[in-house]
């Protein structure tokens, strides 16, 4: 931990220094008076590119105090405050802040209780900020508004590649905003978009977007309640979209019928790498065809089958289509699935958890 008496010292040093580029702070509890004192040196330090806050209790005075610093410094481009309750006033401070930097390229501000204000102000500053490619916003309740605000925002943005919006509260009004935007957005890379009950009809309005973009290449969309519908979708997309290298469909009551239409899509699949599906009460059906997938898939390197119930017979088929593909190199099958032996495989790449 720094302290407070060494947090002075490494302010005057700040103020002096002029070789050092990364400095990590997190879990030191700085508190208001700690930040704000760190932020003065910092908008006359013209050295540091990256800068680790997370976890000091920061609150929005000091959250406004940083703003502060990103209109002033010109050589920060990663800044992490994630964990510091800087709340709608801070964020919106952030977002004025965006609208002016000219450097920042990654903003983590997890779990900061910004809430819809917070997103929406965030979102209007993607709009004019040219600069930032990942913004990581899981966890702070933006709600539908502040998703939709958000998927407005990528329509005009053309620089951010990674967005994280895991535990928001999207619901079907922002996941669907989100899909339109998918649609028309181009530089868009990575989206998390995990646990946010988002339901079938997103799943089958994110499937079309998928027809359509050529950008986004992991997709996120773990506990969000897409059923066996919102699968059949997505497996349709996948027949079309030749992008997606990563999709996490873990934890949504995909069932068999669901599976079975994602393994018919994988035979004719070229590009996706890793694909997760665990806890989708699959069963030995579900295994069953995903067997004769990998008996014709050569892309895929990684599959998630954890929590699925397959039984023995399911494992079986497996086993037998392990032995016909050579390029799964993780396979993760042991928990959860009741197969009743050992998988192994003679392909020396293949690692089986």
């Amino acid at each position: 931990m720094c302290g407070r008496e060494n947090l002075n010292e490494l302010t005057k040093v700040l103020y002096k220094n002029s070789t050092l580029t990364s400095l990590n702070l997190r879990y030191n509890y700085l508190g208001s008076e700690g930040g704000k004192a760190l932020a003065d040196a910092l908008c006359m330090n013209s050295t540091l590119t990256s800068l680790n806050l997370g976890y000091n209790n920061l609150g929005s005075e000091e959250g406004k105090a940083l703003a502060d610093v990103l209109c002033k410094n010109s050589t920060l481009t990663s800044l992490n405050l994630r964990e510091n309750n800087l709340g709608p006033e801070g964020g919106k401070a952030l977002a004025d802040a965006l609208c002016k930097n000219s450097t920042l390229t990654s903003l983590n501000l997890w779990y900061n209780n910004l809430g819809s204000d917070g997103g929406k102000a965030l979102a209007n500053a993607l709009c004019k900020n040219s600069t930032l490619t990942s913004l990581n916003l899981r966890k702070n309740n933006l709600g539908p508004e502040g998703g939709k605000a958000l998927a407005d925002a990528l329509c005009k943005n053309s620089t951010l590649k990674d967005l994280h919006l895991y535990n928001n509260n999207l619901g079907s009004e922002g996941g669907k905003a989100l899909a339109v935007a998918l649609c028309e957005n181009s530089t868009l890379t990575s989206l998390n978009i995990q646990f946010n009950n988002l339901g079938s009809e997103v799943g089958k309005s994110l499937a079309d977007a998928l027809c359509k973009n050529s950008t986004l290449k992991d997709l996120n969309l773990e506990k969000n309640d897409l059923g066996s519908e919102g699968g059949k979708s997505l497996a349709g997309a996948l027949c079309k979209n030749f992008t997606l290298t990563f999709l996490n469909l873990g934890h949504n009551l995909l069932r068999s019928e669901g599976v079975k239409a994602l393994a018919d899509a994988l035979c004719n699949n070229s590009t996706l790498k890793d694909l997760n599906l665990e806890k989708n009460i699959l069963g030995s059906e579900g295994g069953k065809a995903l067997a004769d997938a990998l008996c014709k898939n050569f892309m895929l390197t990684s599959l998630n089958i954890y929590n699925n119930n397959l039984g023995s017979e399911g494992g079986k088929a497996l086993a037998d289509a392990l032995c016909k593909n050579c390029t799964l190199t993780k396979l993760y099958i042991h928990r959860g699935n009741n197969i009743g032996f050992e998988l192994t495989s003679n392909n020396r790449n293949l690692i089986i958890y």
